[in-house]
């Protein structure tokens, strides 16, 4: 504590120490085509919506609040500006609500902007605050700097502040003049954190009451660059997980009972990071990779620094499958399914993850073989591990008969089933498709390849092994039958033999004038049926394998 001096006092009536909203302001906001940029892999419109929206939540209820937005509707207007919202009380829900709307998509008559909003608060009458939110420079042929000198020589109770949302150092020096011509403030934001900053201090601080012109004693304040410094480790006074971004912070202000209240007022993607908040008590929630949860309350005091601090408890985990030890790489057809505490997640390929300390389990899949393993993590350290998923490959391919001609069809029908029956008979099924020349993963072992194209079936017998590919080949010994029967309403394929009571089996029925089938070899009736009292008529037809018989029934 001191007494300050006459010189001291006149600078602390004329600026106060700490940057305060004005009763009624009037928010300018970039929406020129520029705003599409990105920051750290997000949309600048995208961060501006998110972070406006958090910090109108701490808006002081007496503040009259307006939004003024240019280059919204027209690409190529310097008169696309539109006052959105008047400033007035309560107005937050509706400013965040327009902001989710807008389309970036024109110019940035930034200086003509703020005279409009300085003249909707009647700033030659009233005291007025306008803030602007731009990311780019004046490209309307109009100079910032002689407005802030008129708006200052006419203004009863005036001031601009500007926030550099993404500008280089060089750039904001070209539109700061509006700040500082007008007793302002220029904020640099290059990035949500310091967004957040910027707008907290300049719409969401309660007004500012000006100090009564007289001789009082005051603290020379503590002046911080940051208030908040963030920071999270895998283990206990481990290393910072510095700038990655897998760790996600979201800032809630503390209710009565210390848990997270209402919705976050801010949002980060990065180990560590610093950032500014009014005085108060906060909780910090930080997301680990959207699996590893921690909180860590904290205060913001005026003068100090808080250092809110998360050990994840955690470490990092490779799994790369394989269909034997010895392959070099990832199988990309693997599925590897890990598991840890409540969270299960599935990776295709090589799985890289952080997971809580202690069992992993996990299970690969390559089509239809499997297996199961665990490993053990430990905070701090990192975990390399192959997942072995015993795993061969077949081609298939298909023939009309012993040493004969290859069936070219994407209709032919190929499935894996076991070589062993079980108790009632029955095969288990290993996966399945379509088409020749398509190929099967399949488990180690003995199997069978059954192949189904028409009315004929084969099957081959094969064994297989971890690593290994191989030609299967099923032999249908089958013949193609192709049958004409002009006027005809169905046709017939039968047996040509009869049964003990004379009957003849039907084995096709189709309602067409012409048929091709896949039939195995031996004597047919070809039979066609007619609407008309036309009696049907038959023809005997001779199927024999790798052949083609066509009949015409007329």
């Amino acid at each position: 504590m001191r007494l300050s001096s006459i010189v001291a006092l006149c600078l602390a009536i004329l600026v106060p120490t700490t940057l305060q909203a004005a009763e009624r302001t009037i928010v300018v906001l970039d929406a020129s085509g520029s705003m599409w940029g990105q920051i750290d892999g997000r949309s600048k419109i995208e961060i501006a919506r998110e972070t406006l929206g958090t910090v109108l939540q701490s808006v002081p209820k007496e503040t009259e609040l307006g939004l003024m937005v240019y280059g919204h509707r027209d690409k190529g207007s310097c008169s696309d500006i539109e006052l959105v919202v008047p400033a007035a009380a309560g107005s937050e829900k509706e400013i965040a609500d327009f902001v989710n709307t807008i389309t970036p998509r024109g110019k940035t008559p930034l200086t003509q902007a703020v005279r409009e909003a300085a003249e909707a608060l009647k700033y030659t009458e009233e005291k007025a605050t306008v803030v602007l939110v731009t990311d780019g420079l004046e490209t309307c042929e109009a100079d910032p700097c002689a407005l802030a000198r008129e708006l200052e020589s006419k203004g009863v109770d005036f001031t601009t502040h500007v926030v550099g949302f993404g500008l280089t150092a060089e750039e904001g020096k070209q539109v700061a003049c509006l700040a500082e011509g007008t007793g302002g403030q220029y904020f640099q934001a290059s990035d949500a954190g310091q967004l957040v900053a910027a707008l907290a201090a300049t719409v969401a601080a309660p007004p500012v009451v000006k100090p009564q012109t007289e001789m009082v004693e005051t603290v020379e304040p503590v002046q911080l660059e940051y208030n908040a410094l963030f920071d999270s480790t895998l283990s206990e006074g481990g290393p910072s997980l510095g700038d990655i971004n897998d760790v996600q912070w979201k800032i809630f202000k503390a209710g009565a009972s210390g848990e997270p209240e209402g919705d976050y007022i801010a949002l980060e993607y990065k180990g560590a990071y610093s950032a500014s908040y009014p005085a108060g008590q906060y909780v910090a929630e930080a997301i680990l990779n959207g699996s590893i949860e921690r909180r860590a309350p904290f205060e913001i005091k005026d003068g100090e620094a808080a250092k809110p601090l998360v050990n994840f408890d955690a470490g990092y985990v490779i799994i790369t499958p394989k269909r034997t030890p010895q392959d070099t790489a990832a199988d990309d057809n693997a599925a590897v399914l890990i598991g840890f505490g409540d969270y299960s997640t599935t990776f295709y390929g090589t799985a890289k993850f952080y997971a809580s300390a202690g069992s992993v389990s996990l299970k690969g899949t390559i089509g239809p073989a499997t297996t199961e393993d665990a490993v053990t993590v430990k905070a701090g350290e990192t975990v390399e591990h192959d997942l072995v998923i015993g795993s061969g490959v077949i081609d298939n391919k298909a023939i009309y008969s012993d040493g004969g001609l290859a069936v070219e069809s994407s209709s032919v029908f190929f499935e894996i089933v076991s070589a062993t029956k079980n108790i009632n008979g029955e095969r288990q099924r290993f996966g399945s498709t379509y088409g020749t020349g398509t190929k099967l993963d399949t488990p180690t072992g003995d199997f069978i390849l059954v192949a189904k194209l028409g009315e004929v079936q084969g099957e081959t017998p094969f064994s297989i092994k971890a690593g290994e590919r191989k030609d299967v080949t099923v032999n249908l010994n089958g013949g193609v039958l192709a049958i004409t029967a002009p006027g005809a309403d169905k046709i017939e394929i039968l047996s040509a033999k009869k049964d003990i009571q004379g009957n003849q089996a039907v084995i096709v029925t189709v309602y067409a004038v012409d048929y091709t089938e896949t039939l195995p070899p031996g004597d047919y009736i070809v039979r066609a049926s007619y609407k008309s009292d036309l009696a049907p008529k038959e023809m005997p037809a001779a199927v024999k394998a790798a052949e083609r018989t066509e009949v015409a029934v007329q």
